[in-house]
């Protein structure tokens, strides 16, 4: 096995190219057997094998960088500077990253997660490369799907000034391009690289500017003669007129053309990008045929390609799913938007039930948000579908168009709290806080899946900017029998007694009743509280548990600062009682990946842990 021989950096190049095809197969068969077992983003990484390889072995790691965009396609990558064996604990606690991490490895050159992020990235280092006199390759790696979002043409916009050289890759799984364009294209590329054209343009440039009153002249008519040509036959016009060359197509399986590409690419005094063409789950049959399934994979049958575990419940994403379709029927102006995630968000039947009503505008949050306030601005009800770490990206608009017009629109926020996995980059803990500072916006979080079906139908009749968040995974289905009708800013009260109050936030309610049953076996008596409204908080309810216990206990799958406890600490503080206030929440840190049940425990939050916080305050008092 080739495969075999890759132990550390750069070992690619001692593999002849006669054998880099059987090379790139067993990596293909090494990543669909290892994702098999762990689950992982396999159909990115099955596409982008051979454009990894052909960048290995034309760059020279770690010196050169590489910047991967999201990073979730960065698998050969890690394979091919050492980190094979790693696999095996691939996105579980304490062992390898399913995404770049500059802590794991120096040929990790920037740590990424979000989409669009990596031209900007790439950009900034090739000006510390400048500015401190080095002559690296830095390369950014970024997606069809990414360049939805508008940081890239940010970048872009910026990249197009440059005088040294940076090579830009678009990784194409996507586009269609003809053959007739894609041989001219590649006809001309071959003669606008050679070695004579870059010295003769550059020698005709330079002898011609500034040289008489007619040289500027002559430069121009030659740019305006060429850049005309090229508009007939060359597909990258958009980014040749910004003032970036544009080559290819190329075919990203192509290793061997793919590394001339990026032979000539170097040779280039400017910002230059690469189109490859490549096909996303290339070599695995399921994948090719269901590529959205295969983009970030549970366990799986290799034969069938089936998840080897089945859901036996339905999970918060399928409620959802299922009340935005009841909704549509009742409501014409209901209308759902996401940014690329149909799938994720539950809002495909939407989309295939009421395609007129449904609106995928590609990675573009910041986008998705605006135009959800133009939306609501025109009478309709939109409900925005985004994951909680996805939606802080669009913070600015959330604010300035929604929020300070009052905007009836709905943001319906999945994965919050802990997601597991995929890490620091995809928790959702920071929702609570970052939306609690903003005037107009309320807040819901539910207790268990008819709760959420109902704060849904309240948010759709609500007059202002609101917000539900509701976790990954399997959706709760105790406590069927507590269903209060939803009350603005009114909290339910599950259980009361004595001694101790627990005032939990969504699904943390279910993590409150392990503890309520555990302090009742140590002999304390405890109320328990459903808080059902970050903001605003139930100042009622507070008061009235001020009055009847001497500690309040709030828990919230958050981080600490700007969360609901530290409202509620706030609020006790200013009625001046004796009353003792807990809080229970994430501590104020990035969490890494592994099982949500292991990070539970390890910030506190878990039954046990909130436990013995509980019994240690209660003593202290």
């Amino acid at each position: 096995m080739f495969l075999e021989k890759i132990e550390k950096t750069n070992d690619i190049k001692q593999i002849g190219s006669e054998n880099y095809d059987v090379l790139a197969e067993e990596i293909r068969q090494f990543l669909i057997q290892s994702i098999s077992v762990t689950g992982g983003h396999l159909g990115s990484n099955l596409g982008a094998v051979e454009l990894t390889m052909a960048l290995h072995l034309s760059l020279d790691l770690p010196e050169d960088k590489i910047i991967w965009d999201v990073g979730h396609q960065s698998y050969t990558h890690k394979i091919l500077t050492g980190r094979r064996e790693g696999f095996v604990n691939l996105r579980k606690y304490g062992g390898m990253s399913g995404f770049p991490k500059r802590k794991e490895s120096d040929c990790d050159s920037f740590d990424t997660g979000h989409s669009s992020t990596s031209i900007s990235a790439g950009l900034g280092m090739v000006k510390a490369r400048d500015i401190k006199g080095e002559r690296n390759t830095i390369v950014s790696v970024i997606g069809d799907g990414s360049l939805t979002g508008g940081m890239a043409y940010e970048a872009l916009n910026n990249a197009s000034r440059l005088e040294t050289n940076f090579i830009i890759i678009l990784n194409d799984n996507n586009m269609s391009i003809s053959e007739n364009v894609g041989g001219v294209s590649k006809y001309l590329n071959n003669i606008r690289t050679a070695d004579m054209y870059l010295d003769l343009k550059e020698g005709v440039y330079n002898s011609l500017h500034g040289k008489s009153k007619y040289g500027d002249k002559v430069v121009s008519q030659i740019r305006r003669a060429k850049s005309s040509f090229k508009h007939l036959v060359v597909p990258g016009m958009f980014f040749e007129d910004m003032g970036i060359t544009y080559l290819g197509p190329v075919d990203g399986h192509d290793i061997p053309a793919m590394m001339r590409m990026m032979k000539e690419a170097k040779k280039i005094k400017g910002a230059v990008l690469i189109h490859t063409i490549t096909q996303k789950g290339k070599g695995f049959g399921p994948a090719e045929r269901h590529p959205a399934r295969f983009h970030g994979a549970e366990p799986f049958d290799i034969e069938t390609g089936i998840p080897s575990k089945l859901r036996a419940k339905a999970n918060y994403t399928d409620i959802f799913s299922t009340v935005m379709c009841k909704l549509g029927q009742r409501d014409e102006n209901v209308v759902a938007i996401t940014a690329a995630m149909p799938d994720g968000t539950g809002l495909k039947r939407f989309r295939n039930m009421y395609p007129d009503r449904f609106f995928d505008v590609g990675i573009a949050e910041e986008h998705a948000v605006t135009f959800a306030a133009g939306l609501a601005a025109g009478g309709l009800k939109p409900i925005v579908a985004i994951y909680s770490s996805f939606l802080q990206r669009a913070y600015d608009q959330i604010l300035h168009d929604v929020c300070i017009q009052n905007l009836p629109v709905i943001f319906a926020i999945d994965r919050a709290g802990l997601v597991g996995s995929d890490g620091e980059t995809h928790q959702g803990i920071f929702d609570l806080s970052y939306l609690s500072s903003i005037p107009n916006m309320h807040i819901m979080a539910p207790k268990n899946k008819w709760e959420l079906s109902d704060m849904i139908k309240f948010a759709v009749a609500f007059e202002a900017p609101i917000a539900i968040r509701y976790p990954r995974g399997e959706a709760f289905d105790g406590l069927k029998e507590y269903r209060e009708p939803i009350v603005y800013g009114k909290s339910e009260n599950l259980y009361e007694e004595e001694d101790i109050t627990l005032f939990a936030v969504g699904s943390m309610v279910k993590v409150a009743l392990d503890v309520r049953e555990q302090l009742k076996e140590k002999g304390y008596s405890c109320s328990l509280t459903n808080a059902r409204f970050v903001k605003p908080i139930d100042e009622e309810a507070i008061k009235q548990a001020c009055k009847e216990h001497k500690l309040i206990v709030t828990l919230e799958e958050n981080v600490a600062s700007g969360g609901y406890g530290e409202k509620v600490r706030a609020y006790v503080d200013s009625l001046n009682v004796s009353t003792k206030v807990l809080n229970i929440a994430i501590p104020d840190e990035y969490v890494e990946h592994g099982n949500v049940d292991l990070l539970k425990q390890e910030v506190g939050i878990d039954a046990d842990s909130v436990l013995k916080k509980i019994v240690t305050a209660y003593i202290g008092i």
